[in-house]
């Protein structure tokens, strides 16, 4: 009996000793984490939709880059103003200008169409010869192929050009809405090594296919954690107010938020009814001390998108 108490008490000590050798499994890192940063730290993208659209849309995109809070902007390439934009890329290396996958043209008078061959992407054409005006037209006409090919020759364009992309996201979100169409989007930025706009775990539950971030997971594609898309005024609450209520409530991790810059020209007021907020937002992010003030006293780190790609370059080498 003796003996088996002793040999008990061994084997006791022997499994703790051997349990304190075991290596504890670390936590998955946040993005701020892998990023360099803390979990707790509140990290902020400002990106400027749109850009190259038209010669109102880069004047302020280009003047929120060099002098105000913008950090990123991404480019419509099937537009005319691409070459404007082309040129700023050029004497700006450093500037953090992503691709805004354009699929749909929704003005009235004004309109483009694709950057590929015509006669290798009939399904992305309406009757009139451009890109379909609405997203439900695209999902309705246009094929995951056919899409795929459009984006893909945007991207080959922009880099061709000189641009150093840094991201990708969608106009309209329209090819984020649909599952198939968005997995062949992450796909897409697998293949170029680029972060991708998702949207939040919320947009995604309410879109009926939440298991989408996770797939991005599984390609290695680096994305924000939120993204203020769904979020709009409340009733009576000036453009100003909101995006001072979107700043102030800020989490921990990496958020993006995006504007539609635009100088109020007779250009921009020909194009779109919405010349007035994409005015208005170009002002408050460039040079409004308020805006300002409340990143700074949230300790609130303004980033680009170079940082994700640089990381998600980094961890596929892995």
């Amino acid at each position: 009996m003796k003996f088996a108490l002793i040999a008990a008490s061994a084997l006791v000590a022997i499994v703790v000793t051997a349990g304190l050798c075991v290596p504890r499994v670390q936590a998955k890192k946040t993005l701020a984490e892998r990023l360099g940063y803390k979990s707790t730290d509140k990290l902020l993208i400002i990106n400027g939709d749109d850009t190259g659209m038209s010669h109102a849309a880069n004047v302020a995109t280009i003047d929120a880059l060099d002098h105000g809070l913008m950090t990123s902007a991404t480019i419509m390439v099937p537009c005319p103003w691409l070459n404007e934009i082309v040129d700023y890329a050029k004497r700006t290396p450093k500037a953090d200008l992503g691709i805004h996958l354009t699929h749909t043209s929704e003005w009235k008078h004004y309109r483009w169409g694709p950057v590929s061959d015509r006669g290798k992407v009939p399904t992305l054409l309406d009757p009139e010869g451009y890109l379909w005006r609405d997203v439900p037209e695209l999902y309705a006409k246009a094929t995951v192929e056919e899409m795929a090919m459009e984006a893909r020759a945007q991207i080959d364009k922009a880099l061709k050009a000189g641009i150093d992309v840094t991201h990708i996201d969608s106009h309209m979100g329209g090819i984020q809405y649909r599952p198939d169409f968005h997995r062949a989007y992450l796909e897409i930025a697998r293949e170029y090594r680029l972060p991708a706009r998702m949207g939040s775990p919320s947009t995604y539950e309410k879109a009926g296919f939440p298991e989408i971030r996770a797939y991005a997971d599984t390609l290695g594609v680096v994305y924000p954690d939120r993204l203020i898309h769904e979020e709009e005024p409340e009733p009576g609450e000036s453009r100003k107010d909101f995006w001072l209520r979107m700043i102030r409530t800020l989490t921990p991790g990496v958020t993006e938020l995006y504007i539609h810059a635009s100088v109020p020209t007779d250009e921009s007021k020909a194009i779109h009814g919405s010349w007035p907020v994409r005015a208005a937002d170009y002002e408050l992010f460039t040079r409004d001390p308020d805006i300002r003030k409340a990143i700074a006293d949230g300790g609130i780190i303004r980033i680009g998108y170079r940082p994700l790609r640089d990381l998600q370059r980094q961890e596929s080498k892995r």
